[in-house]
């Protein structure tokens, strides 16, 4: 059996060559095998291949008319628009090539190793439909829909010398739009250098030779490639199209269920998960599901019709490193499902070994993947989440009651003594276990229905640095861990042992590349420093260890492989939750003094926004999953909340096309580019009189619209378009210190109220979604901006003057260490400030949320997250800023005496 389970890697590469075969039609021409007419416009492939040939160098390959229209490019695409990169014509390849990886044999042409770097779909520009032309007249402009390449992009003919050349010499060009980078910034062939099917480097693909590619044999009808296995070095040829195993099972008995009790629904793209809090001890009363917990990666399969798609715990496709999963999926006799589960590689004893299962990634090791399912969130047009945890998993086992047992099972469970079955899967060496309530929906985010018992610590770091090994090999000694606490990287220890001499090397090459002068960690330990080499706080890696020592640092920690899954910012150092209550079963905590209201209620889901949208399943934010189409829905959802704050008045916009961590920029100028429905206001230039045309946004499609912008931030005027010069809206921004205490900005906030009040202004306060607070009130436009400047800034000197050693008015930011920065200038003439219920362009994607006062009265600081949305969405059916638009409050004389303003 042994010789049949291939590695993920080689099933991911069958995968590619599979679909790019399904394009080829040999009847349509018979120069070269596989031309066919394939794609439209709006779906033409293309793939970059790197090739170590007789040089290293990357084939550039557009899909069209059939072929893989083909340049050998040396030194790889750039993102700055200063650079040229020669690109040299050469013959057309047929289009299965663009599907493989692998090797193709010395002596042969273009002997050596390939990689698909990049892949995906292209277009031609507007303006530059005619791509038989753009060819013939050597000026190709065309966008890019890859994972590395993005947007506008041309290929340009040269002429003189070049022209004469035996291969046609063109220019491989970027052009400017929102992805390009400056020249400083590093090389995309250098920051993304691992293939984008199998995530292996060059050498792995070269020293696994699981696909071999004959050139000799391109032009013949038939298959140019075959399939080597790695155990024996048997070729395996593989001549039919790979067919969805769905076809086969179409004959196997649909479960019957009975379906007419759920809500309909057009299944949902990706869902975010349950999370389990973590706890000491297991519930040992009624009502529980207790369940093995498995050590693997969290996984969300989606089967739509007869695609599959496998998706992280923060919506990342990872289809085509689980091929064999996948299939299992796709088998299953159901036109569409979700299931919620966990892949794992299975030990001899029964037990998950993670480090198994990192190296079935990373290394291409064979090991079975065996994906075990403990929920189900659609079903063939319908909604079972809803129902009871019991309820879900009597259907789910009727779902999997014909699935692969190799590849897919049914998650088992004990409905009694969860303390008994945690020491008993202590003692069989599990991780722990999972108690789930039985009576409990599925909700999104972390909840007390779901708790999870480790019976051994076990832990994702960041890793800081890494030591050399002492007998100077090419591995690596030791990993320096930490963990993150707010924005600080704190030291934890040091993991030395768990390496194989495999994953040693390979380590080392990515730490390598991430090597920097300093040190990212807070203030670490003369013994962290000796003989430490620093690298960029950006891998992540699963720990398991003893305990923690008295000075906070890990005991005989040992390394059990990388997490690809979950970003660096998000690891924190985990601690036991509140223990289960015993009553009735029911494991829910005391709701904190700042959540009192919406725990009573039930949640709120994102209703489905009908704007259109480009690659809606585009990631965001990689470290909390949130898509395109998860913002839209937001907007849509939460428009009736949002736009009361926005309408009306000019907006500047916060947009991120790459998502958060690349870059960002404002815009507020009306361009052809946006979306259908926003509006326009004319806004003249304070200096010129020229009128410019801001950015209004009055209705819901518009908002939502702004989704497909990327807009991750909304930023209105205080003032109206109606009234631009006078505005009926003032912002106080409490920006403290990242050391003070959550009490004590809300306490700062208090102050600001209390003060305001003392003028006859009534106030109201709403989170920035970072740490600080906003403090607002609005009034009768009166006063024009030069004078609501100045009372601003005299009404936050005067709160300064009553408690100088808390509060700064100043922007200098060396002088804020353990203060209270009141940010006035949110107040004059475009200036802006956050609006409320706007997400936040940072990673998890804060929102900024009003709060009633009485929410300041103690607790930890409130956090809210488009991707926890279902766990603070009550708040959208209460408005504490209810009264803010009603009350026609003055800025009277007396006020302004009372701060120093003369009117």
């Amino acid at each position: 059996m042994a010789t049949k389970k291939a590695a993920n890697s080689s099933d991911a590469v069958d995968a590619q060559l599979a679909r790019y075969r399904s394009m080829r039609d040999f009847g349509v021409t018979a120069e070269p095998a596989g031309t066919t007419k394939v794609g439209t416009k709006a779906s033409l492939p293309f793939c970059i291949q790197k090739h170590a040939a007789s040089h290293l160098h990357y084939d550039f390959r557009l899909g069209w008319n059939g072929v893989l229209k083909s340049w050998a490019c040396a030194k790889g695409p750039s993102y700055h628009v200063g650079d040229k990169r020669l690109a040299v014509q050469v013959e057309d390849h047929p289009i299965e090539y663009g599907g493989f990886e692998g090797i193709i044999p010395a002596g042969q042409y273009g002997g050596g190793t390939v990689m698909l770097w990049d892949q995906g779909t292209w277009e031609p520009q507007e303006g530059h439909t005619d791509v038989d032309a753009g060819l013939r007249d050597g000026n190709l402009k065309f966008v890019m829909h890859g994972t590395k390449m993005k947007g506008k992009w041309a290929l340009i003919r040269m002429g003189g010398k070049a022209a004469h050349e035996k291969k046609p010499n063109w220019l491989l060009l970027k052009e400017h739009d929102e992805f390009e980078q400056p020249a400083d910034a590093p090389a995309v062939t250098d920051e993304k250098n691992l293939s984008v099917v199998t995530g292996r480097t060059m050498e792995q693909i070269a020293n696994l030779e699981d696909h071999v590619w004959n050139s000799k044999d391109t032009q013949k009808e038939g298959q140019a490639w075959y399939r080597r296995d790695a155990s024996t070095g048997t070729p395996k040829a593989l001549v039919e199209d790979a067919k969805p195993r769905a076809k086969k099972a179409a004959k196997a008995a649909a479960p019957k269920l009975d379906l007419k009790g759920l809500p309909k629904e057009k299944q949902p793209g990706f869902i975010q998960p349950q999370l389990a809090q973590q706890a000491d001890t297991a519930p040992d009363g009624e009502g529980w599901l207790h369940e093995l917990k498995l050590d693997g990666y969290r996984m969300q399969a989606r089967k739509a019709g007869g695609k599959v798609q496998m998706l992280t715990r923060s919506g990342l496709d990872w289809t085509a490193r689980l091929p064999s999963v996948a299939a299992a999926v796709a088998a299953l006799p159901t036109e569409t499902v979700t299931l919620d589960g966990e892949v794992v590689v299975l030990a001899d004893d029964g037990t998950t070994n993670f480090a198994d299962l990192q190296a079935s990634f990373q290394d291409g090791a064979k090991h079975p993947l065996t994906y075990f399912v403990f929920d189900l969130l659609h079903l063939d047009g319908h909604n079972p989440r809803g129902l009871a945890l019991r309820d879900r998993k009597a259907m789910l086992a009727e779902v999997l009651a014909t699935a692969d047992p190799v590849h897919l099972r049914f998650s088992e469970h004990l409905e009694s003594g969860g303390q008994a079955m945690f020491h008993k899967a202590c003692e069989l060496r599990a991780e722990g276990i999972l108690s789930k309530k039985a009576s409990g929906k599925y909700m999104e985010g972390r909840s007390a229905d779901w708790l999870k018992m480790k019976c051994l610590h076990e832990q994702e770091f960041v890793v800081g640095g890494y030591t050399l090994p002492s007998n100077g090999s090419a591995g690596i000694g030791a990993l320096l861990l930490g963990y993150y606490a707010g924005k600080k990287l704190i030291y934890a220890g040091r993991s030395g042992t768990g390496f194989t001499q495999k994953s040693s090397k390979t380590i080392r090459v990515q730490l390598d590349g991430l090597a920097t002068k300093e040190t990212s960690f807070e203030k670490p330990p003369v013994e962290a420093r000796r003989g430490a080499i620093w690298v960029r706080p950006e891998l992540v890696a699963q720990i398991r260890f003893a305990t923690w020592t008295a000075d906070n640092q890990l005991r005989q920690a040992a390394f059990l492989g990388l997490r690809e899954d979950k970003a660096a910012s998000e690891v924190v150092r985990e601690t036991s939750g509140p223990k289960p209550k015993r009553a009735k079963g029911s494991a829910l905590p005391k709701a904190s003094a700042s959540h009192k209201a919406p725990v009573a209620k039930a949640a709120l889901v994102l209703e489905k926004a009908t704007v259109r949208l480009t690659h809606p399943e585009k990631v965001l934010d990689a470290s909390s999953g949130v898509t395109k189409q998860m913002l839209a829905d937001y907007f849509w959802t939460a428009a009736p909340r949002i736009l009361p704050h926005i309408a009306n008045r000019p907006l500047s916009l916060v947009r991120l096309p790459d998502g958060v961590g690349g870059e960002q920029f404002f815009q507020k100028h009306v361009t052809k580019m946006l979306p259908q429905g926003i509006g326009c206001v004319d806004v003249p230039n304070k200096k010129t009189g020229v009128m410019e045309p801001y950015i209004t946004v009055d209705n819901r499609e518009a908002l939502a619209s702004l989704a497909q912008m990327s807009t991750l931030e909304i930023h209105p005027w205080g003032s109206k378009n109606d009234d631009l010069e006078r505005p009926d809206r003032f912002v106080i921004d409490l920006d403290p210190d990242e050391s003070l205490a959550w009490t004590t900005v809300c306490e700062a906030a208090i102050e600001v109220r209390d003060f305001l009040s003392g003028l006859g202004l009534a106030s109201f306060v709403k989170t920035t979604g970072g740490k600080g607070l906003h403090v607002v009130f609005g009034v009768v436009p009166e006063l024009e901006w030069p004078q609501a400047k100045e009372f601003a800034h005299a009404l936050v000197n005067k709160i300064e003057g009553q408690n100088p050693k808390l509060y700064l008015t100043r922007m200098t930011k060396s002088a804020r260490v353990g203060k209270i920065y009141l940010d006035y200038l949110r107040n004059e003439r475009g200036a802006t400030a956050v609006a409320p219920y706007s997400t936040r362009a940072r990673a998890g994607v804060g929102v900024a949320v009003p709060l009633d006062w009485s929410e300041l009265a103690g607790g930890e600081r409130p956090v809210f997250q488009l991707a926890q949305f279902a766990t603070w969405s009550v708040r959208l059916e209460s408005d504490p800023w209810a009264e803010l638009g009603k009350k026609r409050q003055r800025i009277t004389a007396k006020a302004l005496a009372a701060v120093g303003v003369s009117r």
